[in-house]
């Protein structure tokens, strides 16, 4: 028996998860993806640890519901091969807009070059578009730049970060 999605699957519009591939399906995280290759999908974007079910359950459970953090995936073959995040802020400014950020985009190696992105990226700005966003952010780097600005996406400011003690972004040795 399938789980419940992470959130309603009402917020992709039906026009872009009707524009997918056949045999390709759109839909939110469930907490049944971890055993159809959600981290493999992961992994053709970055490292990602050593997550277990158990954790990756926890994790599921404490963004669920929460109207923030919206993950999707592309399913084929009844496994995961494309993922996307937009989490959602609410700020004080531009009269009290929210805001996209859209993450963790990652189609997997074997899937590349079909559109898919494209229209990962599609779903995850309908998502915003109904929860109430104004406007959606990403960062990328410099060899990505292309791939968004072609689905739509404008240069805008520098990305800064500051990594906390104790935090890495690459696998241990």
């Amino acid at each position: 028996m399938a789980s419940s999605g992470l959130f309603s699957p009402r917020l992709i519009d039906k026009s872009v998860s009707e524009s997918f591939p056949p045999s390709y399906s759109v839909r939110p995280l469930s907490r049944d993806d971890y055993n159809k290759g959600f981290f493999e999908c992961l992994h053709s974007l970055t490292w990602t640890g050593d997550v277990s079910n158990d954790r990756f359950v926890e994790q599921f459970d404490w963004m669920a519901g929460k109207d923030i953090f919206y993950v999707v995936v592309i399913e084929h073959d009844d496994k995961v091969i494309g993922t996307g995040v937009i989490m959602v802020g609410r700020k004080y400014i531009w009269d009290l807009a929210r805001q996209g950020h859209i993450e963790d985009v990652s189609i997997s190696d074997a899937h590349q070059g079909k559109g898919l992105g494209k229209l990962l990226l599609k779903t995850l700005a309908s998502i915003g578009h109904n929860v109430g966003c104004g406007k959606i952010i990403l960062n990328c780097s410099e060899e990505k730049k292309g791939f968004y600005e072609n689905c739509g996406y404008e240069h805008n400011g520098l990305q800064m970060s500051l990594n906390l003690p104790g935090f890495t972004e690459e696998p241990p040795q």
